[in-house]
Order: C-alpha cells, then structure tokens, then sequence
C-alpha cells in the first residue's frame, strides 16, 4: 500500500522528505527514536539524489497483511549512477566531498538497505524498517485516514526543522553519555567480579589441594590401620580356633559357648578390617591391578558351594547355585575379584534371609554377556533406598545396621571390583519379598568355544 508520493528537486525537498518520514513514522506507531533514524535516512539519500543526480522521487508505502507490518521508503533517479557503490558499501571507499557517507550512514539506520545503481541509468534506494508488533495494523480505510492526517499536518519551515534536528542531536548525545557511563559502570563491576573470581578459583584450588591431601592421608591412615588389625585378629582366631579343636584340652559347655562368642566376634572385625582394607586399595588405584585369565565357571560353583553350605544349614535355609548348561566352560576374567564380588552378594543374602531359600544362577544374558543372579527371600529393599545402598558405609535404613550388622562398605565394593572387571550390577527387590543382585560380565569370543 503506497502511502505518499514526492518528487526530489531542491534542497527545500529535501528537508520536507525528511519531516514526511518522521510523520508517516510517527503515525504509523513507530517511537521517537525509529522516527528519527527513518528520517534521518530518508533525508541523507535524498540529499544524495538532489545534490548528485538533480533531483528524483520518493515513495512511502507499507508491506504485510499482518503484524508487523514492514514500511518500505524507495528514493530513486535518473542520475548517472553510482561507479564506486561497491568499494562504499564495503567500507573502502574515501571522498573529500564525503561521498558515500550518507549511504553508508542510511545503511546503519535501517533494518533492511538495498540499492541499485546502473551508469548512466540512476540509482534505487529502499529503506525498510519493521513496524513495532503492537503498532495497530495498517489496512485500506485505515490508510485513508492517515492520508488525510497527513494532509492537515503542516511541513515546518527550514529553521523548525533544524532545530528540531539539534534537540535530537542533544538528545542523542545526552543518551550516549549515559550509556558510555552504564558502559563504564559495567565494566567496573566485571572488573571486580573478575577479580573476585579469580581469588575464587585460587581459594578452590588451595581446597581441593588440601582434601587430595587429606584423602590421600585417610587411605594411607585405613591402608596401615588395616593391616595392623589384621595381625591381632588372626591371633585371636587362631587361638579361638584352638581351643574349640579342644588341642590343650577339654572344655566345658560354657567355655566352649563363650570361645565361640570370640571366635564370632574376630570373624565380624576381621570381616570389617577385609572390607575397609579394600576400600582403600580401591581409593590408593592398587584394585586396578587385574589378572585377566580363562577362568572355569564350575570350579567357581563348586567353591560358593563350599563355601555356603554350612551357613545355608545353619540357617535353615534353601540353598542352590545352578549353571546353564549352554555356557562355556570358562570365561576370561579376574576370578579372585569376581569371587569376591558373588561372596558379598551371597553373604548379604544370608544375612538377610530370615527363612526360604538363597540361590546363584549362572546362565547366558544376551548381547554376549554371562548373568550371575543372586536371588534371596529376605526382608527386601525399598524402591527409594535401591539408589544409595551400593554407596559407601550406606544401608537401606539404619535399623539394618543395628539388627543384622555390618558396615556398608559390601555393595560400594563390589560395584567397583565389577565396573574393574567391566560389568555392572543391578538390584530388583520388594519390601518382604526379598532382593535379586544379578551381576553382568562380558562373554570373551575367545572362551565361548571352549568345551565343558
């Protein structure tokens, strides 16, 4: 839709495009500023026109249908063209005259600049700039009105204009003051957040120098403490072991009661002191040390077997450790850390298991992996608890602790060993219904043709 129609023949035309622009802006719901930069636009290519090519046109008109709405301002004439356009638009090009400035300048101004300039046929300028979007929208009965403003709008004489251009200057100036002095604000306050983070990150690297050292202490302190536990505990039950083998002698009813009371008690500190001297080779890296090698699943049935049989009687409870038959008979791992992970388990199990049944199954878990499931019928964990027992020194509740014993360092353990080992453990279990531990271990290609 065009709005308003001039022709460019003098200088007067020229200050006249420029007050029509800032009106047409102003109608059309633009704010002070954009009413300025259009009419400063608008008049610096139309001086070009006038002053370079003797004169030419200028057309206002609006794009769009719905918001916003693009106004479009297109200058033209009949000129001689202009042969440097391309070094002024690039910036490259000088003149004494300031030729190309005002191009350049209207550029700035605009949301959208396109010119084309032809020798010897004249140029064409469209200033594009969007309309605010809560600016109302420009329609046909709308556009007569803002015509007819437009016609009972009086154009100011030169002198008006030009002091209405120094306001904007003051203006203008007035507000890059402020912003230079925002700017310089600003760049106080980064100084000084700088200058905060920097001792920030120094007082954060002295920290965290201080907790490796502390953490290195602590291991070093749990490494030593262990070991010199360990020699004491051995003592006690060796001896233990002694006296119940009645080696110097009989004992009586409540002798025997009471060695075995000891011998109980060195078998939990010795079980304590195992797990916190793992703990700390696995902080130190010593765990990383693995001896890869083919290692036979039966043999390690035969051994949890062993091992397992008189707790499960003492208990009262089922016990079975079943190994599918379509298994190799050896898989490639570290078999003392892989013992020791299922020990954990299995123990937990018991320890856990008041009455029913505690088994191992051995079988394939797709995707070339072996599953090791250790099912029990225990007292279960809760779903919201599930995520923090295979953190260290960590148990489902407290009351565990005080009721069944231990430490919480089992899980933490054997998690780790298993992520050495390259596996990973999962946990699905229900509050009185009992837990399934089932560990994962990759299945070597190398060992799965190895006959039983």
């Amino acid at each position: 839709m065009r709005i308003l129609y001039m022709t460019l023949q003098q200088e007067h035309d020229v200050v006249l495009a420029r007050q029509r622009a800032r009106q047409i802006a102003a109608l059309l719901g633009c704010e002070v500023q954009d009413q300025t930069r259009i009419g400063t636009a608008v008049s610096e290519i139309a001086r070009n026109a006038v002053s370079y090519a003797g004169g030419g046109k200028v057309e206002f008109f609006v794009e769009g249908n719905t918001p916003p709405q693009l106004l479009q301002v297109c200058i033209s004439d009949q000129g001689p063209g202009i042969p440097a356009l391309p070094a002024i638009l690039a910036g490259q090009y000088h003149s004494n005259t300031g030729m190309g400035l005002g191009i350049v300048g209207a550029r700035r101004l605009m949301d959208q600049f396109d010119i084309v300039s032809t020798p010897g046929q004249g140029t064409t300028v469209w200033l594009k700039k969007l309309l605010p979007g809560r600016a109302p929208l420009l329609t046909t009965p709308r556009l007569t009105k803002l015509v007819d403003e437009l016609t009972r709008l009086r154009p100011h004489d030169p002198l008006a204009e030009i002091q209405q251009q120094n306001q904007e200057l003051i203006q203008t100036l007035a507000e890059l003051q402020q912003r230079q002095e925002e700017l310089e604000r600003i760049n106080h306050e980064l100084e000084d957040t700088n200058r905060g983070v920097l001792a920030l990150y120094t007082e954060l690297d002295e920290k965290a120098d201080h907790l490796r050292r502390a953490d290195e202490l602590k291991t070093r302190f749990l490494s030593n403490m262990s070991h010199e536990f360990r020699t004491p505990i051995n003592s006690i039950l060796a001896l233990a072991r002694l006296l119940l083998d009645e080696v110097d002698g009989t004992l009586s009813p409540e002798q025997v009661k009471q060695v075995t009371f000891i011998r109980k008690a060195a078998d939990t500190v010795a079980e304590l002191v195992n797990d916190l001297l793992d703990l700390a080779k696995i902080e130190a890296g010593a765990a990383t040390a693995l001896n890869i090698a083919p290692a036979r699943l039966d043999e390690l049935r035969d051994d949890l077997e062993r091992t397992f049989r008189q707790v499960a009687q003492d208990k009262g409870l089922q016990f079975a450790i079943s190994l599918h038959p379509s298994l190799p008979a050896a898989i490639r791992t570290d078999m003392p850390r892989l013992k020791q992970v299922l020990k954990n388990l299995l123990a937990n199990a018991f320890k856990f298991t008041r009455q029913g049944r505690v088994s191992l199954d051995i079988a394939p878990a797709g995707d070339k992996r072996v599953a090791f499931a250790v099912v029990d019928t225990g007292i279960g964990i809760p779903a919201e608890k599930q995520k923090i027992i295979f953190e260290a020194f960590q148990q489902a509740d407290g009351s565990t602790a005080r009721q069944y014993g231990g430490t919480g360092l089992g899980l933490s353990i054997s998690r780790e060993l298993t992520r050495l080992l390259g596996g990973e453990i999962r946990v699905a279990s229900e509050p009185g219904k009992g837990s399934s531990f089932t560990l994962y271990l990759p299945l070597s290609d190398e060992v799965s043709a190895l006959a039983a």
